[in-house]
């Protein structure tokens, strides 16, 4: 896949930012693939915040509705935190692709259907867990690791982190992890295989990346 340029990003990393722009003016791809769905991308675009509401439990489930509304709230206060807004760098990315006549693929599952996935999955031992954590980190200010929030965590850590999510939050893993790996890598080989060669960049979250 010589062809293909993965980035592995952090959704509320300057560093990130500058990172995607920089590939895209290098590589000079045929096409720029991004971690959205149609939705997100044009809410980022848009500048449209908070489109998750009470309204979208019936497609999203109670617990995907949770989930989206205090994961939501948490990357907003780390974003605050440094001065960008979570998804800045895909947004950046086609910002760049516009300005450079680049096309845009959308290579994640529709939101909505991860959210239900997840509401479907994720026990209310997981969501427990998922509270308790957010109480020790934004409240207690317990931290469990140290990294700039400027800038993308090695992989190492990365790493670290993930196995940990797996034994923590197993059904949360699964649904937004491993079945959106499988989803946007098949999404990559179909496109490969119609660009034939041609250089593409993909952008997507540094837990997607390996």
């Amino acid at each position: 896949y010589k062809h293909l340029t993965l980035i592995g990003t952090s959704h509320i990393s300057k560093e990130s930012m500058v990172e995607v722009e920089e590939a895209i003016l290098r590589e000079k791809p045929e096409l720029v693939c991004v971690e959205l769905d149609r939705k997100r991308a044009y809410a980022l675009m848009h500048n449209i915040k908070g489109r998750i509401s009470i309204s979208d439990i019936p497609r999203i489930g109670v617990k995907g509705y949770l989930f989206a509304l205090l994961g939501g709230w948490a990357e907003k206060k780390m974003g605050d935190y440094v001065g960008v807004s979570p998804g800045d760098e895909m947004k950046k990315a086609m910002e760049v692709a516009r300005r450079e006549k680049t096309k845009i693929a959308f290579i994640d599952q529709d939101i909505e259907i991860t959210l239900n996935r997840l509401s479907r999955a994720l026990t209310w031992g997981e969501k427990w867990n998922f509270v308790v954590d957010l109480f020790k980190g934004f409240v207690l200010r317990q931290k469990t690791y140290q990294f700039d929030l400027n800038t993308v965590p090695s992989k190492e850590l990365i790493a670290k982190m993930i196995g940990e999510v797996k034994v923590r939050y197993p059904n949360l893993y699964r649904v937004l992890v491993e079945e959106r790996n499988v989803f946007m890598a098949k999404k990559l080989i179909k496109i490969m295989k119609d660009f034939d060669g041609k250089p593409l960049v993909a952008i997507v979250g540094a837990g997607h990346e390996k």
